[in-house]
């Protein structure tokens, strides 16, 4: 105990009083995420740095204590990630959430892990420049978050996720000291490329404290298209095509006929995909101008070609939010059933229809509901599964149908994660996914950063070998 108050006391020394909680009432809302099968803890504390220079001294004072550090965003993440062990210390970088820089000429932004995704895609379109990554927490979810579990979103079929916007960035090590990688010029290859090894390390190597990023032009106002298939084959034929083909719309994403039933009936609209529908494509092109109709349109033809029962366009902005609205209410509507237990996994495009058949296979041998939406466009699916948080039984069944579906991914020639990340849920996946020499690799890395285990122990894979 007299430990955990010198850690304490200095602590507030570094950050001060208000920043470092530890009433078991206030503190409990930072144990976990939003994944309800990850394990968490009771942390010692919950400390909110303002700086850099703040979170130097948090890590120096955990380092020379012996108590583990746990970083977390805003806590949106869907793995277990940012969840809280047993009497360690959870810093969190909300407080840090300043923009520090937009660059306009250089097409780059400088700024803190605390910043919302959201925010700071308002505040570069002033500049006429857009920050792609768009997770569907993009509202709410802070860029070191999507830093550290390399998000993607509903734009990566174009624009790619997050490493693919990410130019450079500052890290406070095991050691408390400042790391800065990469740089603001647009081609770099001097030394290892050790911003990408940071980008998805789940804050098991370091904890950032700033990035810079590239921006792109504002697109256009997009062009948006919807098609309704009789069959998931026939949808996975025309994903397929396009790809074959060439055409990449900003957006392609689709939906499964649970999907599409719960949201129907949660935001009280039809969209037009009629009762036999087992599959909803939805395409965008923010190419602007005769680009955009030329990229719909070939995509139109894919899909009649590949037997789609309805397809249509529209260059309404309106009608295009709504229909983008009804893939981003999937797991909204999905709460009027139960609770959810949202899946992340991403197979070869060519077999997105053989995932969803295993998805509806696994559907009816546990007895839930599970509703398959994805992004299309880059084979990342997400199958949610539905259960009664109040039945021992729903919920076992559910975390049966959740590994299952990860068994069958991999089968597919897929991976266990495509933007959620591994957390404290995917250890043994990751393990089965990369193999003893590439676990042997994850555990020498992160033993050369963290030598004494100090960045959120027991996430992604364990230190030592069993």
């Amino acid at each position: 105990m007299g430990t955990d108050n010198g850690l304490l006391a200095r602590l507030r020394s570094a950050v001060g009083d208000d920043a470092v909680l530890v009433d078991p009432d206030v503190t409990d809302s930072y144990r976990r995420d939003m994944m309800p099968l990850a394990p968490h803890g009771a942390p010692l504390a919950v400390v909110l740095p303002g700086d850099a220079a703040q979170v130097q001294e948090v890590v120096r004072a955990c380092a020379a204590a012996g108590v583990p550090i746990v970083p977390r965003g805003a806590g949106s993440g869907l793995s277990g990630a940012a969840n809280a062990i047993d009497g360690c210390v959870v810093l969190v970088t909300t407080r840090m959430n300043e923009i520090v820089e937009v660059d306009p000429d250089n097409r780059l932004a400088v700024v803190q892990p605390g910043v919302v995704n959201l925010d700071l895609r308002n505040a570069v379109e002033k500049h006429g420049l857009f920050y792609p990554p768009d997770p569907s927490s993009y509202d709410w979810c802070t860029i070191g978050g999507n830093l550290s579990t390399n998000a993607g979103g509903l734009c990566c079929v174009k624009y790619g996720v997050t490493t693919d916007s990410v130019l450079g960035l500052e890290v406070v090590l095991a050691d408390g000291e400042l790391l800065k990688t990469g740089r603001r010029t647009v081609k770099g290859v001097a030394g290892y490329d050790l911003t990408k090894l940071f980008i998805g390390s789940e804050g098991t190597l370091g904890v950032i404290t700033q990035a810079t990023l590239a921006l792109r032009p504002l697109p256009q106002a997009p062009g948006t298209m919807v098609a309704a298939f009789g069959s998931v084959s026939a949808a996975g034929a025309a994903v397929s095509r396009v790809v074959r083909e060439g055409i990449v719309p900003s957006l392609m994403e689709i939906m499964d006929a649970a999907s599409i039933t719960a949201v129907e009936e949660y935001l009280k609209t039809e969209l037009g995909a009629g009762k036999g529908c087992a599959a909803l494509l939805i395409c965008q092109s923010d190419s602007g101008g005769e680009a955009a109709r030329r990229e719909l349109s070939a995509i139109e033809q894919v899909c009649a070609d590949t037997g789609a029962e309805l397809v249509h366009t529209t260059y309404d902005l309106a009608e295009g939010q709504m229909l983008l609205k009804a893939r981003r209410a999937v797991l909204m509507a999905l709460e009027v059933y139960g609770a959810w237990l949202t899946d992340d996994v991403c197979v070869p495009r060519t077999r997105i229809a053989e995932l969803i058949s295993g998805c509806e296979r696994i559907s009816k041998e546990v007895g839930l509901r599970i509703a398959v939406v994805g992004h299309a466009g880059d084979g990342n699916m997400h199958p949610t599964i539905v259960y009664d948080p109040t039945s021992e039984s729903e919920f076992a069944r559910a975390h049966q149908a959740f590994d299952d579906i990860l068994e069958v991914g991999l089968g597919l020639g897929g991976t266990v994660t495509g933007e959620h990340g591994v957390g404290k849920i995917k250890r043994e996946w990751l393990a089965r996914e990369i193999g003893p020499v590439g676990l042997r690799v994850h555990r020498a890395i992160k033993a050369a950063l963290d030598p004494g285990n100090l960045f959120n122990p027991g996430s992604m894979f364990s230190l030592a070998a069993p």
